[in-house]
């Protein structure tokens, strides 16, 4: 049986909403306490999510979606291994948080103010507060985006032959 396009593009938008419920849960049942950096990839799940949606019922801009999509899941591969880079260091000089904020903890913030339950960053970015199979969260999302990163090529590839 032959996966439909617009079935993979919905697949891919439930896989991210599914990723960004599990992350958000587990926070709440551990009482893990988000950093801003997993706060921006909670929302790079939601902009994932948002545009597999949208391309599996626009099927003229397909292409330029899964483009969108690659993008997106590129980010968050830099995102997430940034993050696990903090963790790997301890230079506190080098966490978020310490300084002026960023463009990208501005966002996190502004977020956090209009939905606080789901986007409040009160952690630290180089705390492995979870740890599964030996990898932190953040070395989790790395690897979950990077998959992503692969559908979106693969699905690419498949609008530019329909």
């Amino acid at each position: 049986m032959r996966l439909s396009q617009r079935h993979a593009f919905i697949l891919v938008g439930l896989a991210a909403l599914g990723l960004t419920a599990v992350a958000w849960g587990i926070g709440e049942w551990l009482h893990l306490q988000p950093c801003p950096l997993c706060i921006f990839q909670r929302l790079l799940y939601l902009l994932l999510a948002a545009i597999a949606f949208c391309a599996a019922f626009a099927r003229l801009v397909r292409r330029l979606l899964s483009g969108l999509l690659a993008l997106t899941a590129a980010g968050g591969v830099a995102t997430a291994s940034y993050q696990s880079w903090l963790q790997w260091q301890s230079d506190t000089s080098l966490e978020c948080g310490v300084g002026a904020p960023s463009l990208l903890e501005r966002i996190v913030y502004w977020f956090g103010e209009l939905w606080p339950q789901m986007f409040m960053a009160t952690g630290f970015c180089s705390s492995k507060e979870w740890v599964f199979l030996y990898l932190s969260m953040a070395n989790w999302s790395a690897l979950c985006f990077f998959a992503f990163l692969l559908a979106a090529v693969w699905l690419a590839r498949g609008a530019a032959r329909s």
